[in-house]
């Protein structure tokens, strides 16, 4: 039956839209993850004191492999990538343990311990493969629901301003966040075909629009960047293998494959392609990849950006070639810094007003996948409390910035990080309270020959993917 309906369709996934639809969805996602891709090298380069060019440099490095990475992830190529919609950009949860590195032996000693990083988790992909037996819908409903609501603060301090801006939280900012909020629901709800699916790249139009006549977008940086750039290996000179930095950033290497983890389980219940051991496994060796080349070309680790999940469950675009096609755009941005600055004049209020009802949708997809689980009866209150207080560690470090500051390094950064303290304390509790116990009668299967019903709402499940388990060879 299966290999009846995958002969006469194509999954969604692997659908290749039209070339206007393939450029102007591609563009969406560039858009939604620029500026938090350009904001680690920004925040590591600026703490260690980097010159204005050194600071471009860094940023032309990380979009050329951001691209490179993206690509990887949605095409594939061998045993790497999990070929679904998933962009990729460098990990918040390394800056602190970067700038400390950085502080002590510079550059050098964090591109080392960079290369270790991405080793390490190529190795341990295939460990962590395994473990999706520990992501039932309810530890992945809350995982998605954390991944959301951790992000919303984000599109906040965007909508305000910027974090740190002079006119942070001016009425004007906020304005054209919610003008940007506005037209992107508008165009969602009213706009007929493809501009129903562009909402957020209308709205971030319509907003740029504004935001010029009032002197709110800066594009000084424009006539000041390069036509060219080509990021050469080792830059900054050659690596330096510290222990201590290795440790460090080993650290880091869990608290990523977890958060990549976590998003690539959200992109499998959004597309109706759940990634089995394999896909996960694969996922996470791009991963590991991409951190490996983002330390022989100046720049840092990477991951799967959660801000695209929500991009998808928006849009309701599943296919990986629109992603692909958003990393192809990354690396043209990366050989091209001046095209690269036109993308960075856009205002932090604009991309606040679309990524409200992006992550806001992140969210969402969590509390619909949780609407699958039985919270009746004894069993129902345990799950309850799995949700509560893995919610509640999750959002810790997300509305208490700087609590744990008086912990040790290694803690910090894996609890700091409000996916991956989430993400984990839901698989804990899940363990303790109710992996392997017997569901009451009221959570047993339905008889032979009826469908389960769909824990993913609109979006429709296919037939088995056979080729998510199918031996794999190099991707076309």
């Amino acid at each position: 039956m299966a290999r009846a309906w995958e002969k006469d369709q194509v999954h969604p996934v692997d659908e290749v839209p039209r070339p206007t639809r393939l450029v102007a969805f591609g563009l969406q996602h560039v858009l939604a993850m620029y500026a938090g891709a350009v904001a680690v090298p920004l925040i590591v380069g600026g703490a260690l004191g980097l010159s204005p060019a050194e600071l471009a440099y860094l940023i032309t490095a990380d979009l050329l492999i951001c691209g490179v990475a993206t690509l990887v992830q949605c095409v594939g190529w061998w045993r790497f990538g999990a070929r679904l919609p998933i962009m990729q950009g460098c990990t918040f949860a390394a800056v602190t343990p970067m700038v400390l590195i950085g502080q002590d032996g510079g550059l050098p000693a964090i591109y080392g311990s960079v290369i270790v990083c991405g080793i390490a988790i190529m190795l341990l992909a295939p460990v962590f493969g395994r473990l999706l037996r520990f992501f039932p819908p309810l530890v992945t409903g809350t995982v998605i629901l954390v991944i959301g609501l951790s992000l919303l603060p984000v599109a906040g301090n965007w909508a305000a301003g910027g974090a740190g801006a002079e006119d942070f939280g001016d009425p004007r900012h906020l304005g054209l966040a919610g003008g940007v909020l506005a037209v992107t629901l508008l165009l969602q709800r009213f706009g007929p075909g493809l501009l129903g699916r562009v909402a957020v790249l209308g709205g971030i139009a319509v907003g740029m629009g504004v935001a010029v006549p009032f002197g709110l977008a800066d594009f000084s940086g424009v006539g000041e960047a390069d036509w060219l750039g080509v990021s050469t290996p080792f830059h900054f000179g050659a690596p330096e293998f510290q222990l201590a930095a290795i440790v460090s950033m080993l650290v880091v290497a869990l608290v990523t494959m977890t958060e990549t983890t976590g998003d690539l389980i959200a992109v499998g219940e959004l597309t109706g392609r759940r990634p089995d051991p394999r896909r996960l496994a694969d996922g996470l060796r791009a991963d590991g990849l991409s951190t490996v080349l983002g330390g022989v070309f100046n720049t840092f680790p990477y991951t799967a950006y959660a801000q695209n999940v929500g991009l998808v469950a928006l849009t309701r675009v599943r296919s990986r070639w629109v992603v692909a096609a958003a990393g192809a755009m990354l690396v043209v941005l990366g050989l091209l810094p001046k095209l690269g600055a036109v993308v960075a004049a856009i205002p932090a209020p604009v991309l606040g007003g679309a990524g409200l009802v992006m992550f806001g949708t992140v969210a969402a997809s969590g509390l619909r996948t949780l609407a699958g689980v039985d919270f009746g009866g004894e069993r129902g209150g345990h799950a309850l409390t799995v949700v509560a207080v893995s919610v509640a560690v999750g959002l810790l470090p997300v509305g208490v910035p700087g609590v744990y500051d008086g912990f040790p390094h290694w803690f910090q950064t894996i609890m700091d990080s409000g996916i991956s303290a989430g993400c984990l304390t839901a698989i804990v509790l899940n363990l303790l309270f109710l992996h392997g116990r017997q569901p009451q009668p009221a959570e047993a299967p339905p008889p032979t020959g009826t469908a389960p019903a769909s824990t993913t709402g609109t979006v429709p499940t296919p037939p088995p993917d056979d080729a998510a388990t199918a031996p794999r060879g190099p991707a076309a």
